[in-house]
């Protein structure tokens, strides 16, 4: 009996070392005056929302020494490939387009409807067999971005989950597909609607 208090002491030591030990590994950083939640969101990839609910916040206070643990960011690989479908997508839109059109894409890997990653969703195919987004079917996806488009992908990335549940978007000058058409209109931006 002893044995098997020792051995689960032994046990539950290594678990609790190993424990700490993948802690003390996720990404860190030290508040500096003048951080804010949204830079700190533009700064490392993340959304204010997860950064927030990582660090068991509700308010939008922080203060100069104090840790905050960083989530999981979006790669580089995937921010390079929605930066170009803004691009493609929403070339002579304005700003807030091109934001809301990379929250387009955002919303859907979040939402149960569509599939879980932002390369999926950029290449899901449309019963029928077309693909989701124009640009994909004609390559001006493979097209690189420009800055304001990268800059657009690192805005609605750090707005994640705080839009009004855009999961799509369409020109109604190029489209009347009935889908499309009876979807609610959450926004305008351009020449695109932005719905539900």
């Amino acid at each position: 009996m002893k044995n098997l208090k020792k051995i689960g002491f032994a046990t539950a030591l290594t678990f609790s070392i190993l424990a700490t030990s993948v802690s003390a590994s996720a990404a860190t950083h030290t508040v500096k005056s003048g951080d804010t939640f949204w830079n700190l969101g533009m700064k490392y990839g993340v959304s204010v929302l997860d950064l927030k609910e990582m660090n068991n916040r509700t308010s939008d206070m922080i203060y100069p020494g104090e840790e905050l643990k960083i989530p999981e960011a979006v790669t580089n690989e995937e921010k390079e490939l929605l930066a170009r479908l803004v691009h493609a997508e929403a070339k002579g839109e304005p700003y807030a387009g091109k934001v809301a059109v990379a929250t387009v894409v955002l919303n859907r890997v979040d939402s149960s409807e569509f599939p879980n990653s932002i390369k999926e969703v950029i290449y899901e195919k449309a019963p029928g067999g077309s693909y989701a987004f124009s640009p994909v079917a004609d390559g001006s996806v493979n097209q690189p971005a420009d800055e304001e488009s990268k800059r657009a992908v690192d805005e609605a990335i750090t707005f994640r989950g705080q839009g009004k549940g855009s999961l799509f978007f369409f020109n109604p000058d190029k489209s009347s597909h009935p889908f499309m058409m009876a979807r609610e209109v959450t926004t305008i931006i351009g020449n695109h609607r932005f719905a539900k």
